[in-house]
C-alpha cells in the first residue's frame, strides 16, 4: 500500500508538509476538520481528501486503513494526540506528528509498549521541533557519557511564528517554565532563568521555556539535569515578568479564547521570501561536574525544516527503515539523522 497520510494538511506547516511530498513524488491522502478547505487544497493539489474530527474514531480509523504512515499536523496537540495514537494502534499506523509540547511526548511515551507490540513506531516531533535539538543533545552525549547536566538553547533569525505554533504558546499562558531536575519536572517562574548563549555568529540572552526536549532528551540520553532556553530581548523578558501578576487572569479559559479569536484574523504564517531567508541557530552544553562540553548546528528556517525532516522520516518508514514502539528522532535513527538535511552540520 505504502501510503501516505496526512491530517490537518490545509494549515500553514501542513501545507508546507504537502509540498515537500510533492516533490519528493509522494501524493498524499490528507484530511482535516473543515470541509471547505480540506476540499479546497485537495482540489487545488489534486489529492484525495476526507473530512472528520479525530474525535469521530469510525471516520478515523477508516481513513487510517488506506496508509502505513501518518503525519499529524492538527494541533494543539495536547487536545488532538492522543485520539490519533489510539487510531493508529487500532490500525497498525505508524505515527509521526510535528508538536514541541513536552506532556504530548509524555502521553505518547506510554502508548511505546503496545506500539511495540503491534510492530508500529510513533515518533512525535518529527519536525524543528524536536529534530535538530534531540540531534544535538545525543551528539553530546557521546561525546561525554558522562554528563549530568544539558542545557539548549534556540533562535530565529529572520523568521515569525505561525498560526498553530502561536496558538499552542496562548494555551500554556500563565504556566511556569518547566524543566528537569534529578530525572522529575520542576517549576519555576517564567523569565527567572536567563542565559547568554553565544550561537556561534553571534551572542544572544535567552530565557529558560517550557520545551519537548525535557522530555525527549532525557528519554535519548537519560540526562537528568535538562533546561531549554529560546532567545529574546531584555524587552521581553522584562514583558514576561511583569505579566507574571496577572497568571491567574492568564490562565482563564475566557481569556485564551479571546486571543485565539484575535489570532485567527492574522496571516498563517511567515511569507515565502521571508522563510526562506531564515535561519534557526541552536546551543547545546552538556557537563558532568568536572568537564563542559559545547556544539553549535544551523539549519533551515524552523517550518522549512519541518517539512524537510517529517517527509524524510516518512519516507525511511515506507522502505521498512524503523524501530518499533516510542522513539525519539535520535533513539530511531541517530544523531546524524540531521545531517542528512543539506546544510545542516555540527560544529
Amino acid at each position: 500500500m505504502n501510503n501516505l497520510l496526512i491530517y490537518g494538511a490545509y494549515g500553514y506547516t501542513g501545507r508546507l508538509i504537502v509540498e515537500e511530498c510533492l516533490k519528493q513524488g509522494i501524493k498524499p491522502i490528507i484530511a482535516g476538520r473543515s470541509p471547505e478547505k480540506a476540499m479546497t487544497f485537495a482540489n487545488k493539489k489534486g489529492l484525495e481528501y476526507d473530512v472528520f474530527e479525530v474525535t469521530e474514531r469510525e471516520k478515523l480509523e477508516k481513513w487510517l486503513k488506506r496508509g502505513d504512515v501518518v503525519i499529524h499536523c492538527a494541533g494543539p496537540f495536547i487536545h488532538t494526540a492522543k485520539e490519533m495514537v489510539q487510531g493508529c494502534l487500532a490500525t497498525n499506523t505508524h505515527y509521526l506528528d510535528i508538536t514541541g509540547e513536552f506532556q504530548v511526548f509524555d502521553l505518547i511515551k506510554e502508548y511505546g509498549e503496545k506500539a511495540k507490540q503491534r510492530s508500529i513506531m510513533l515518533l512525535p516531533g518529527a519536525g524543528f521541533d524536536v529534530v535538530p535539538s534531540d540531534c544535538l543533545a545525543k551528539y553530546l552525549h557521546t561525546k561525554l557519557p558522562s554528563a549530568t547536566d544539558l542545557k539548549l538553547a534556540f533562535v530565529s533569525k529572520g523568521g515569525k511564528l505561525s498560526k498553530g505554533t502561536a496558538k499552542t504558546m496562548i494555551e500554556n499562558m500563565g504556566d511556569p517554565q518547566t524543566r528537569r531536575r534529578d530525572g522529575d519536572y520542576e517549576g519555576v517562574p517564567m523569565g527567572k532563568s536567563i542565559l547568554d548563549v553565544d550561537y556561534g555568529e553571534f551572542k544572544q540572552i535567552s530565557m529558560g521555556i517550557s520545551w519537548g526536549d525535557i522530555s525527549t532528551a532525557y528519554h535519548s540520553t537519560g540526562i537528568p539535569n535538562i533546561e531549554v532556553f529560546s532567545g529574546t530581548t531584555e524587552q521581553q523578558i522584562s514583558k514576561v515578568r511583569k505579566t507574571l501578576r496577572l497568571s491567574f487572569m492568564l490562565k482563564s479559559k475566557v481569556v485564551k479564547n479571546f486571543l485565539i479569536r484575535q489570532l485567527d484574523k492574522r496571516p498563517d504564517g511567515p511569507k515565502e521570501k521571508r522563510r526562506k531567508e531564515s535561519n534557526m541557530y541552536l546551543w547545546g552544553e552538556v557537563s558532568d561536574g568536572n568537564q563542559t562540553i559545547e556544539a553549535r548546528l544551523l539549519t533551515p528556517n524552523g517550518y522549512t525544516l519541518t517539512a524537510l525532516t517529517s517527509v524524510m522520516i516518512a519516507q525511511k518508514i515506507l522502505t521498512g527503515d524503523f524501530k518499533a514502539g516510542f522513539q525519539t528522532p535520535s533513539t530511531a535513527y541517530g544523531e546524524g539523522l540531521i545531517e542528512e538535511v543539506e546544510g545542516c552540520r555540527f560544529s
